[in-house]
């Protein structure tokens, strides 16, 4: 999720652990907590596109970083603030910690929670950016700071902030196997024989979900409203996995597949291959677009290993994405 929605996450839980005893102080931990998992975008100033995007989420993001790094900060915070309690700092700091990957196993992208094993939740029920999740938790969580550490209204404040998100959250769950049941509905009706159907909300809603399906030979994309009056249509994409030819057996395009979990096309303009990541869909709802959200050159260094670029986005594609999702999700 985007740095706001964890900083309101991390205060709320610092504050339920240990608001009572320390008041402010321990929504500004939290805070600080909740953002630190984060760090790990640092690593694409350090190291290849590839392995930055396999450390994205990674260590940072695990139940073992909160359980080693929970009781240093704890024991930092403690030597020097007026509350000395050492156990109850690092409860506030493992809580904080390790809700932030939760949260996270719910978007696109997803955590691996379970580090070091190679696994990787991702229930992609909600965007990164959801107004309908991070509003109301930050109104709350406002409240509850205006109020005395020790009063109740404090409590039912914070409280309410952290039942009303994670409801929501549970409802995100919901609407989307409701979407799930309707792009499998589609697909029955139209006669489309798939391997595999993978779906998620578009940006900042969940009204709108997107699907992408794995057919033999091609990927068929496709959105739906709740508000929709007509059936789903579907777009095919070519997989066109074969234009990798030999590069198929670099190790950086092995991980990059691994990454995108298979979910990816190939295409060649110029005498250039492109990566498409199928996950984050694209930036234009215009039929037959082929601009992805997460597109890489692919080109072949002086030693032969293939080297990915991200291929760079504007402002103009976002705004005008968000119109056209705008259109759309008010139905087809």
């Amino acid at each position: 999720m985007d740095s706001l929605t964890q900083i309101v996450l991390g205060a709320a839980v610092g504050e339920a652990v240990l608001g009572k005893k320390v008041g402010n102080k321990a929504m500004l931990y939290g805070a600080i907590a909740g953002t630190i998992p984060d760090f790990d975008v640092f690593a694409s100033y350090f190291t290849d596109t590839v392995s930055a995007l396999a450390i994205h989420r990674g260590f940072t993001h695990s139940i073992v970083f909160s359980a080693l790094f929970a009781p240093i900060f704890g024991w930092i915070v403690s030597r020097y603030e007026t509350y000395k309690n050492f156990k109850n700092w690092s409860w506030l700091f493992f809580w904080s910690f390790v809700t932030h990957p939760i949260l996270d196993a719910h978007t696109t992208w997803g955590t691996q929670l379970f580090w070091p094993f190679d696994l990787r939740l991702a229930f992609k029920n909600i965007f990164v950016i959801d107004p309908l999740y991070t509003l109301p938790f930050l109104v709350f969580l406002i409240l509850a700071m205006r109020q005395k550490r020790t009063t109740t209204k404090r409590r039912f404040y914070n409280n309410m902030g952290l039942i009303i998100s994670t409801s929501y959250l549970a409802l995100t769950l919901v609407l989307k196997w409701i979407s799930y049941t309707e792009f499998e509905s589609a697909l029955a009706t139209q006669n489309i024989t798939y391997l595999d159907i993978d779906t998620r909300p578009s940006p900042l809603n969940t009204i709108l979900w997107s699907a992408n399906v794995q057919t033999e030979d091609a990927y068929l994309l496709g959105n739906y409203s709740f508000f929709d009056s007509q059936p789903i249509t579907f777009e095919s994409y070519p997989k066109h996995h074969e234009l990798l030819g030999n590069l198929v057996e670099d190790e950086s395009v092995k991980r990059m597949i691994t990454i995108t979990e298979g979910w990816y096309t190939i295409n060649k303009k110029d005498d250039t291959l492109y990566f498409n990541d199928l996950r984050f869909g694209l930036l234009s709802l215009a039929p037959k677009s082929d601009n992805f959200v997460f597109k890489y050159r692919l080109d072949v260094d002086a030693t032969g290993k293939v080297v990915f670029t991200e291929e760079p986005k504007n402002n103009r594609e976002g705004k005008k994405l968000l119109s056209e999702l705008w259109q759309r999700l008010k139905g087809n």
